[in-house]
Parts: C-alpha cells; structure tokens; sequence
C-alpha cells in the first residue's frame, strides 16, 4: 500500500524537530495536562484532554474522537446525528507542534491544535486528511495558492463582542455598561476585565494593538496584529477562548452572538485582507525573551510587497491584483454571506439598518455603507462577517473567490463613494445580500466555487448543520408570534 497522509504526515523531519522542542517546553515549563484542540463547522473549539506524560505518544499515534465531532455531535430536528451517524469510524487527531502553548489560567496545562485524519482501518481512503477539518482544508488550500501564485493571504479581525451581566438564574441579565460608543469612561468601567483578557491574549501570542467601547451594552472591540490567514485564525479562536475564561472568572458572560439586543449596534468581525509575495517570519518582541509555548504561536510575518497596493497615482484605488480580488468577492458575495453571517440571528445585524449593516454588494474607498470597503491602501475590509464566524472556513471560500477573480480578470466596477442608500435613489442599481439564513445557504448551493472550497464532506456537513439550523427557526412559535397573533381575530 502507498503512504497515507497520515503517516507522510508523521514521518515529516521537521516535524520529528518541532515533537522533540515541544518536550523541551514540556519540562520546561512544567506543563501536566495537554488539550488537543480542533475546529469544529461552526468555529467551536473540540478535541481531548491527554496528560503531558503521553506527549510523544499522542504526537506519533494521535487520538480518536468520533467523526461527528466536527459537527459538535449534534441531532438535527429528526433525531438524526449530523454528518456521520454511531456507525460511523473514529478520526485520528495528530498534534500541530509548531502551536503548543501554555494556559496563562492555569500554567499546569497546555493547548495545541490538531490536524484531523480519517481512521487508519477505513476501507476506503484510510489515513487520509479529514475533508470535515475545517483547519486542515485552510492550512492545505492555503498551501495550494501559495504554490499556484506565489502569493500569501494575511489577514487581520476585528472581533466584537459583548460582556452581559450573569442574572441569579444563569441567564444574560442585560449588558455590563452603557451603549455609548467610545467612551472612555464605559471602556473604564469594563478595565479588569479587558485588562485580563490582555494580559492572557500577549501570554498565548497575540500581539494587542488597540481596544475601544462600541456602542451596545457591555460592547468591546479588542484588535491584534494581522498575519497568515491560517495563525490569525487560531488567534481568533484563541480569544474567545481566552474570553470565556475571564467570564467565568468575573461570573460574567462573553457573548459573541451577533444581535442579542435590538436597537443597538450589532456584533460585527470585519475581515481585513491582503495578498503578500515575499516577507519573512518574525517572533514578536514582547516575546524574545520568554516563550511560555512553542515559536510560531508568537510569530509573524512581516515585510514583503503589498499586491493590493495602488499601482496608479490614485491613492485610493487598489492595484490590479487587488482589483481583481474585489471583483471576486463582489461575484461571490451571496454564497459567501451563508458563511460570513452564518446564524439565523446574523440577519438580525442586516435587517437592523440603521447601524450601519453592510447589505449591498458594492465597495468603495472609506465607505461604511458598502459590504466591501478599502480602509486603507494596502488592504479591504470585508464587512459582511460578523463574530460567529468560523474564520476557517471564510478564509478558504475567500482563496476560492481570490482565485476566482484573478483567473479570471474579474472587474469589480467603479467604486462607490457616495452613501449607498443615496446612490440608489439617484437611480443607482445594487445587489443585495441575502436577508435570511435559508437565502443564503441557497446562494451557497448555486455557486460552485465557493462550494469548492469545502471539499469532501466539508460542503455536506455544513449544508446539513445549517439548513437543520434554519429549519428549526421556521418550525418554532416565538414570542413574538403570539404578541403579533394571539389577538388579531376576530
């Protein structure tokens, strides 16, 4: 029989390196309890607990997990398992060595992220990379441009958030400040809590740059560093992660749902995006001398040349390349709001249009009013994501619309610097976003290539989790059914 990508996987020398220096940080630091840790279709953080003892084994043979994992083990609203049913094989998860890094909660254990393979006894395909990792698709597609193009994607976030007060019952009892948006004195008033989640996002590798109070109850904005789409994904999960544990310190709660209150500012996850040649990694300079986990947790890129940048004395028009990547993701923009905005309550956010909801497929230079903006030469905010998203999964549809756009030509049209709504009352002629779950996930099935960047049995769990997801908000009676209905006849 030929090499699985398991064991190709295994066998990799530099790897061989990488699982000797994870024992030197092992007994380094020393680190008991390990969580190896993967990405399930819905961004949920997923995996086991294996005592540091068992390091060279676990990183050698792997652990196994059922495959519905990947889908959170969920029944959908016919009692059936999502994805793969009980009968259904174990995937084998293999430790990432390269993203070791201790826990600043409790310096006794450690996390590192996972690549998920199919089992090594399957009939079929045995040992091969598991199409429902939505972590390995990222890391592989990502590799594949690369390669293709000789261009790199780096990408920055801009997570939201909102932290609710706990009622007695458990329960989000309204947000922990006042809805006034950067004010310093509403920022003050969260300060022991934002200042842990710093003080543990700089001990597991995010370089924070800038914070700031938004305009919801309890709203915050915490940015770090941009870098490779594949690491700011992890540093993205990192943080909600780093996030729930200061909740369950200060008996809070970190909400990252989109829309949980009407009538305000909505949790958004802007997208920054860029597409690199060259450039060089770099560990961060809060970190040269102490490295409480492994190098690339607390590396960059840095340097190389900018493709989006203007070729043109226009300083605000992107470069040819970066045009051309506009003008695939205008194309694609219905497909990718079925990931972008993946809740039903995500349409919460585009309905609620006051606040500045990224509901057209245009773009332009500064304009908030646009799904797509330039918000600085160099680089575009996709504002169409908000902080539900599972960012490995929009990182691989948007590769997908890049290559798109770039095979293609694809033009993206004059960019709009006018107020959206007053463009179209001028007689301007736009496309809209889908405004519900179902429109979008009907988007999704009409487009091949974005499709295409869920491969295997990516596409199908996804299809399946989701539409379950808006079935089963279609088939529920809601509060606001019976206020609307109760009393409407005779």
């Amino acid at each position: 029989m030929s090499e699985t990508d398991l064991e190709r996987y295994v066998a990799d020398k530099q790897r061989a390196e990488l699982v000797k220096k994870v024992r030197s940080k092992i007994n380094e630091l020393n680190i008991q309890y390990i969580y190896y840790q993967f990405i399930s279709v819905t961004g949920r953080i997923v995996g086991k607990g294996i005592p540091a003892d068992h390091w060279e084994r676990t990183a050698s043979r792997g652990f196994q997990l059922v495959y519905g994992s990947t889908a959170n083990l969920f029944i959908d609203r016919h009692d059936q398992y999502i994805g793969y049913g009980p009968e259904a094989m174990e995937l084998v998860g293999i430790p990432d060595p390269d993203t070791f890094c201790q826990l600043p909660w409790d310096k006794r254990v450690a996390r590192v992220y996972c690549v998920c393979f199919r089992n090594r006894e399957e009939r079929e395909n045995p040992g091969a990379f598991l199409t429902s990792d939505c972590r390995g698709n990222l890391k592989r597609a990502h590799s594949r441009f690369k390669e293709k193009y000789g261009m790199e994607l780096r990408a920055g976030t801009e997570p939201e958030m909102m932290w609710l007060k706990r009622g007695e019952d458990g329960k989000p009892n309204g947000g922990v400040t006042e809805p006034y948006c950067y004010h310093i004195d509403q920022f003050e008033s969260l300060r022991p809590v934002f200042m842990k989640v710093i003080e543990y996002s700089q001990a597991m590798g995010l370089d924070m740059i800038q914070g700031d109070h938004e305009d919801a109850p309890g709203q915050l904005e915490l940015n770090w560093t941009f870098d490779d789409v594949v690491r700011n994904a992890d540093r993205l999960s990192t943080y909600r992660q780093i996030c729930a544990q200061v909740a369950r310190e200060n008996n809070l709660i970190a909400c990252f749902m989109s829309k949980p209150f009407m009538g305000v500012s909505a949790s958004g996850c802007h997208t920054n995006i860029s597409l690199w040649k060259g450039g060089k990694d770099a560990i961060n300079k809060l970190h040269q001398n102490i490295l409480p986990g492994m190098e690339g947790v607390f590396t960059y890129r840095e340097e190389g040349e900018n493709l989006f940048m203007p070729d043109t004395d226009d300083p605000q028009l992107p470069g040819k390349v970066g045009l051309q990547c506009v003008g695939g993701i205008v194309k694609h923009l219905g497909a990718l709001t079925a990931i972008g905005c993946s809740t039903v309550n995500s349409y919460r956010r585009l309905w609620d249009t006051g606040f500045w909801a990224p509901v057209f497929a245009d773009w332009g230079f500064q304009n908030r009013t646009t799904g797509l903006r330039v918000s600085a030469p160099g680089r575009f905010e996709y504002r169409a994501v908000d902080s539900m998203v599972n960012p490995y999964l929009l990182g691989s549809a948007l590769l997908s619309a890049f290559e798109d756009g770039i095979d293609n030509d694809i033009d993206p049209g004059e960019p709009e610097n006018r107020n959206i709504y007053e463009a179209m009352e001028a007689g301007k002629e736009v496309k809209k976003l889908p405004m519900s779950l179902g429109e979008a996930l009907q988007r999704l099935e009409d487009d091949e290539i974005i499709k295409a960047s869920m491969p295997g049995d990516m596409y199908k769990i996804y299809k399946w989790y989701k539409n379950d997801e808006h079935e089963k908000f279609m088939a529920t009676v809601t509060d606001w059914d019976q206020e609307m209905y109760m009393h409407c006849l005779p």
